[in-house]
């Protein structure tokens, strides 16, 4: 086991030493995986963002629950009462004085509201689910218009469906670009193995020679790409942060100028160590079929 662990050690620092070989062709590797890393790793969290704005826009994914004219508070209170027993329900009622006086509050509107003769507002009540899938907005619309004494459920529906088909469209594209790029990844990483096996040839041929196994002279290539992808993955980090640190104060300013406040939420820190690990898996995978493509010149 101690014999296993020491090579294993040994082919890690290894790895490290030949990142210091070459620094220049090793910095310019890893902004290669880097910036492919960035590109559909900062398209996720600015999609994410998009979902959260969406969600947090007015009455996006609130059904309103309007009362017929002539119900009274006590039948208002049954509502309220089966609204409770839901429980993963957040809702507010809105009695008819409420909604008169924001009516009449509106620019314009205050010398009609001053000329009608009665209130013509129902009791309403604003429900916010926990689920705000389309297909469960709906469903819950259609029950709470069959309760008694309910005259209109109003739900954007196909504005949430809009919504909601455009994010599965946006992930869909980044799934593709993270695709293609990841094969990029692979595909950087399988090159400058192969070009370090053609450059150690001598020395594979003399190591096979003297009774090496192809696990030892295959593990220092193996560390040397997870490694080098793992670093890339760490840069991708950076390289995130440091992008919506730039688009921060835009993003801002333009949330002011439509009357509202959003800030650009950044990954948790367990992203950098996704991003890591799956830099760390695509240069495993680049650098193990490149070696053994490699190697097989030598059988």
């Amino acid at each position: 086991m101690s014999a296993w662990l020491t090579q294993h050690r040994a082919a890690l620092a290894g790895a490290f030493r030949r990142l210091f070989v070459a620094p220049m062709s090793t910095v310019l590797s890893l902004l290669v995986i880097g910036i492919a890393l960035t590109l559909p790793a900062l398209g996720y969290v600015l999609l994410d963002n998009l979902r959260e704005l969406g969600s947090r826009a007015s009455g996006v994914k609130q059904i309103s629950v309007f009362m017929e004219p002539g119900a009274s508070r006590k039948e208002a209170d049954e509502i309220a009462s089966q609204l409770r027993q839901a429980g993963d329900l957040n809702w507010r009622f809105v009695p008819r004085e409420e909604a008169l006086q924001r009516l009449q509050q509106t620019e314009g509107m205050a010398e009609i509201v001053a000329s009608l003769p009665r209130n013509p507002l129902p009791d309403a009540f604003i429900v916010e689910p926990q689920d705000t899938g389309p297909a469960a907005l709906e469903a819950l619309s259609q029950e709470l218009a069959g309760w008694p004494k309910v005259a209109h459920v109003q739900l954007d529906s196909a504005w949430v469906k809009r919504f909601d088909a455009f994010l599965r469209l946006g992930r869909l594209a980044l799934a593709l670009l993270a695709g293609l790029f990841a094969a990029g990844l692979v595909a950087v990483t399988f090159n400058t193995i192969r070009l370090q096996v053609m450059a150690q040839a001598a020395e594979i041929e003399v190591a096979r020679m003297i009774g090496a196994t192809d696990a030892f002279i295959r593990r220092p290539f193996y560390y040397y790409g997870a490694l080098q992808g793992a670093l890339g993955g760490l840069l991708a980090a950076v390289l995130v942060l440091a992008g919506l640190r730039l688009l921060a104060g835009p993003v801002g300013e333009l949330a002011t100028l439509y009357g509202t406040a959003f800030a650009l939420q950044a990954p948790a820190a367990s992203g950098a160590a996704v991003l890591a690990t799956g830099g760390a898996l695509l240069g495993w995978l680049g650098a193990q079929l490149s070696v053994s493509l490699s190697l097989r010149r030598f059988d």
